[in-house]
């Protein structure tokens, strides 16, 4: 009896590291959307360049989906051990469909996509064939899937690209004769002009639109995406990208190049911020704009390099020893990822204080399509032209003091890791010590002022508010949505600190406040209490 899936199917496909899962989900999540669906995929990996069992799953909906889910409606295992791997998903409802000769499961579908692809020209297209698969089960358009898959390899030589053309073909042949799954998805075709993106490319699309000019990092999962992006992007865009030597190195050249006048961002994941944590502190004390973004991992040491988890609040709250002020901010969309990354170089540049971008290999990794992003420009260059009587620190009723660049006029740019004059020159001077804590610490005020209110879904006169951060929002946002209650609603941060003041107004009218946080120690609620008493 055939099974019938309507407005959302969740396909998962898994294998070994090598076997080209990424290469089909980029394929598919690009054809699905260009035929009118909306789509979210999510990939997990294991530490490793080869072997193991990695998974990802694709998401089609009839309406827009930035959530996992645990089900799995079809599964695609190209590796014996894919099962396994999956098994805790895995029901009596999943259909499975794979090679029966190398896959050791009871009811699959037999499909020999290794000897379909042989039959093709190239074993190493198996993949192409398992995403045309895919597409002949949808009945997508096999012309439009043969002609994005020749544009998909237009940089390789006339035989790959026949090749895979060949693959897609005989893969979507082999998918139109499954008639035991009934799949019915209402399109809607407004998505086609939608942008496709992970969020990654959100944080590297908002980076070039602030004015990201100065890159540097050192590899490390799951922030890497967001380096491979800039580097990318440096072809074409006036950018300079450096990997550098160790995470000491990147924060340090990150302030030398805001220091000449660039506008630089750092990337990197918790034990490579580890490593950076005296250079965050010499940021407060040189007043010196920095915008690092910071892709969690499970800790601690080196933990669980590429899987998820919200763990590092505390770190990046309490990063650099001594009081200064700082910007914490955390998307939960694709569009927060863009937007955010573009304002955090408008508030470092205009407050002189680090802004972190807080992510998680969750929100880098995953794909959906979202539409396109509002361009507005962004002022740059808050840089004076100095004259001789300048002075870096000056005091001010704000705490800011104007900012100027070595060789830029005729004043002198000195800084210094020591406390320090008005002019940046050392000074051991007690009165003048507070004065200067005092000035770095007014910004806060202001900062306050430009704080963005969190995002309340559902009705105001909630009885349960259900709080969350970050990346957790799709996932939360959905649940509640699906629970269909007035009486329930979600109040997301991507401002995280310092925490807004309307906080304690949302929380005083709920009866019940409950706190959604993908780590071990409630590190926001506890921000929350320690900054509203609550």
């Amino acid at each position: 009896m055939a099974r019938t899936i309507k407005n959302d199917l969740v396909i998962v496909l898994s294998g070994e590291a090598g076997q080209g899962i990424q290469s089909i989900e980029g394929i598919l999540t690009l054809l699905l959307k260009r035929s009118g669906y909306n789509v979210f995929s999510a990939s997990e990996f294991m530490s490793r360049v080869r072997g193991g069992c990695n998974s990802t799953e694709i998401r089609i909906s009839s309406k827009p989906a930035a959530g996992y889910i645990d089900r799995i409606d079809i599964l695609i295992p190209l590796h014996n051990d894919a099962v396994e791997h999956l098994k805790k998903r895995i029901t009596s409802e999943t259909i499975v469909i794979g090679d029966k000769s190398k896959i050791n499961y009871d009811g699959i579908i037999d499909i020999q996509f290794n000897k379909i692809a042989i039959d093709a020209g190239n074993a190493l297209v198996s993949n192409t064939v398992a995403a045309g698969f895919i597409c002949g089960l949808l009945s997508l358009d096999i012309n439009e899937c043969e002609s994005f898959i020749v544009r998909h390899f237009s940089n390789k030589n006339e035989t790959i690209r026949k090749q895979n053309q060949d693959a897609m073909k005989r893969g979507y042949e082999a998918g139109r004769t499954i008639s035991s799954v009934n799949i019915s998805i209402e399109k809607d075709m407004s998505v086609k002009t939608d942008l496709m993106l992970s969020g990654a490319e959100s944080v590297a699309l908002g980076a070039l639109a602030g004015g990201c000019n100065y890159v540097c990092g050192y590899p490390m999962s799951p922030s890497t995406s967001v380096l491979e992006k800039m580097a990318a992007y440096s072809r074409k865009f006036d950018i300079i990208v450096e990997q550098v030597e160790d995470e000491v190195g990147v924060v340090n050249m990150a302030l030398g190049a805001w220091y000449a006048g660039a506008r630089a961002l750092v990337t990197t994941s918790g034990g490579g911020f580890a490593l950076m944590c005296e250079g965050i502190s010499l940021c407060g004390m040189i007043e010196s704009p920095l915008v690092l973004h910071l892709a969690q991992r499970p800790g601690p040491a080196t933990g669980l390099p590429t899987r998820t988890e919200q763990g590092d609040l505390n770190l990046v709250l309490y990063a650099g020893h001594g009081d200064f002020p700082r910007i914490i901010l955390a998307p939960g969309t694709l569009e927060d990822g863009y937007m955010l990354t573009k304002n955090a170089f408008e508030l470092s540049d205009k407050f002189q204080t680090p802004v972190f971008i807080l992510t998680d290999q969750f929100f880098i990794d995953s794909r959906n399509n979202t539409p396109e992003f509002t361009v507005t420009e962004s002022p740059l260059n808050r840089f004076i032209k100095t004259d001789s009587n300048y002075k870096r620190f000056a005091f001010s009723d704000s705490g800011i003091s104007p900012r100027g660049i070595p060789g830029y006029g005729a004043g002198a740019v000195c800084v210094d890791s020591d406390e320090h004059d008005e002019s940046g020159h050392i000074t051991e001077d007690l009165d003048l010590r507070i004065r200067m804590v005092d000035k770095r610490l007014k910004k806060e005020v202001a900062i306050l002022r430009e704080a963005l209110e969190p995002r309340l879904n559902g009705g105001s006169n909630y009885k349960t508010l259900i709080i969350c951060w970050g990346s957790t929002f799709g996932t939360v946002n959905e649940a509640v949505e699906m629970l269909d209650s007035k009486d329930v609603s979600v109040l997301h941060y991507s401002w995280i600190y310092p925490l807004p003041v309307s906080t304690i107004d949302y929380l005083k009218k709920a009866a019940n406040v409950i706190v959604v946080e993908n780590n071990a120690t409630a590190q926001f609620a506890k921000l929350i209490q320690l900054s509203t008493g609550f």
